[in-house]
């Protein structure tokens, strides 16, 4: 008999160790690694079966044959933008986001979207009983007879239910939950989740069967267990957003068939998800004119083009130490546009506080931000608000010089949908192509050229 073997496993990063440490080489995060035992290699592995059995020889990639890639429309249009134009069959997709954000919510609602259009969609619920899920699919209004729920943790068991029902949608709530019996580890472990998503990689590409997996994520943001998890499937979705507010963002952070940060915005509702079409006019439906602080830029968001609120407060502060502090940006970016403003403007800001805020609860990373930013600080720390028609677009270098940006046409053209007047660009950007009827483009070299236009230098 093969003697068992221990290993102590990160439960972040998946790094294994023959002996217990405190601190992970892998991922420096402390007290994460977890004994598990091995079980000796049977020999044989037992794999999910299809009819088709002929193993495929390698061919030359001049010779293969490319064939557009089909998919499955699910009636959710702001789902189907974040996944490329709709679900892929045979993909594997890992959605997370924080508890009672709306994953399941969501993947219930697509369920039922798919099962009226005569789709067959197995619902496995690891977390609920069949009785639960539909006290939730009763407030939602479903009542689907192609939609399948079964309330399973067992692999075995749920295989066997694959092979009977023949979805052709299978949702997993959640990963964390399903567990391998031949994997000794608790399920959720690292083990666990590999083996199960490796199980489920394995039935989705040979059936042809397209899979949404659910994943917890840590207090960090990211999602549990290994970060081999997020490398093992076609596409890693985020749910995010507050829970005390009403609106939800959909983020591809991964997609193999798709563009990659492409966001959908929801509502959430008492009915469950609406999707929300415009999400430019959502975000400054609040907005208030005349106000010191506020800025507007043109942020794109995988390929839409999304205009953004974004407020600035600029105060004395009562310590040694100024804070600087953002929320929905890097709080390292108010710094740097701070020495900025200071050093290549002449605007004394190393004893102001300075607290920057993205309205709405959209996260925001991309560069052509910083203009936005450094307009909206400024405007505070002087009190004198930007004309509420204008819209910034553009990157700040360390020197002062405003950076060209990447689709500013697109841009333009959201900005000119919903009634704005004038944009405030890199003079790089301006050229090559058609300014829309109604818009005065405006380009500036530095952001002294910028502030020069809009509060008087």
């Amino acid at each position: 008999m093969a003697k068992k073997k221990t290993v102590f496993l990160c439960q972040d990063c998946g790094y294994d160790s023959p002996k217990w440490m405190g601190k992970c080489p892998g991922c420096n995060k402390w007290n994460t690694m977890v004994e598990e035992i091995i079980q000796p290699d049977k020999g044989h592995r037992r794999s999910f079966q299809t009819g088709n059995t002929t193993s495929q020889k390698p061919e030359p990639i001049s010779q293969i044959k490319s064939e557009k890639e089909p998919r499955i429309d699910t009636r959710i249009n702001e789902l189907n933008r974040v996944l490329g134009g709709g679900v892929v069959p045979g993909s594997l997709v890992l959605v997370g986001g924080d508890p009672g954000i709306g994953k399941s919510t969501l993947l219930l609602q697509a369920s039922a979207k798919l099962a009226e259009s005569s789709q067959r969609v197995l619902y496995i619920s690891g977390e609920e009983s069949i009785k639960q899920t539909k006290l939730r699919a009763q407030r939602l209004g479903i009542n689907q007879d192609q939609l399948y729920v079964h309330a399973e943790t067992d692999m075995d068991l749920i295989e066997k239910a694959i092979q009977d029902i023949k979805p052709t949608l299978l949702i997993i709530d959640s990963i964390q939950t399903v567990y391998r019996s031949e994997v000794t580890s608790a399920p959720g472990s690292v083990s666990q989740v590999r083996e199960c998503t490796s199980q489920f990689m394995r039935i989705s590409k040979s059936n042809g069967i397209a899979t949404f997996i659910v994943g917890h994520v840590t207090k960090e943001g990211s999602i549990a267990g290994p970060r081999l998890l997020e490398h093992m499937v076609d596409a890693v979705l985020y749910f995010e957003g507050e829970r005390h507010h009403t609106y939800r963002i959909l983020r591809a952070v991964k997609n193999r068939f798709g563009s990659t940060n492409e966001i959908g915005v929801f509502e959430m509702k008492e009915a469950g998800l609406d999707e929300v079409e415009n999400p430019s006019e959502v975000f400054l439906e609040e907005r208030s004119n005349g106000a010191a602080g506020s800025a507007i830029v043109a942020s794109m968001e995988g390929t839409r083009p999304v205009l953004v609120e974004i407020q600035a407060l600029v105060s004395p502060t009562s310590f040694g130490n100024p804070r600087r502090m953002g929320n929905g940006i890097d709080h390292n970016k108010v710094s740097l546009l701070m020495a900025v403003l200071e050093k290549r403007v002449g605007l004394l800001m190393q004893n102001q506080d300075a607290y920057v805020n993205v309205a709405g609860g959209v996260r925001l990373d991309e560069p052509a931000i910083d203009l936005a930013i450094a307009m909206s600080i400024a405007s505070s720390f002087r009190d004198q608000p930007t004309n509420p028609t204008d819209v910034f677009i553009g990157e700040i270098g360390l020197t002062g010089e405003v950076r060209r940006v990447s689709r500013v046409e697109q841009r333009v053209h959201e900005v000119a949908k919903l009634g704005f007047k004038r944009v405030i660009l890199p003079e790089k950007n301006i050229g090559g192509w058609t300014v829309p009827k109604g818009i005065e483009v405006v380009g500036v070299a530095t952001v002294q050229d910028a502030l020069r236009h809009t509060q008087g230098g």
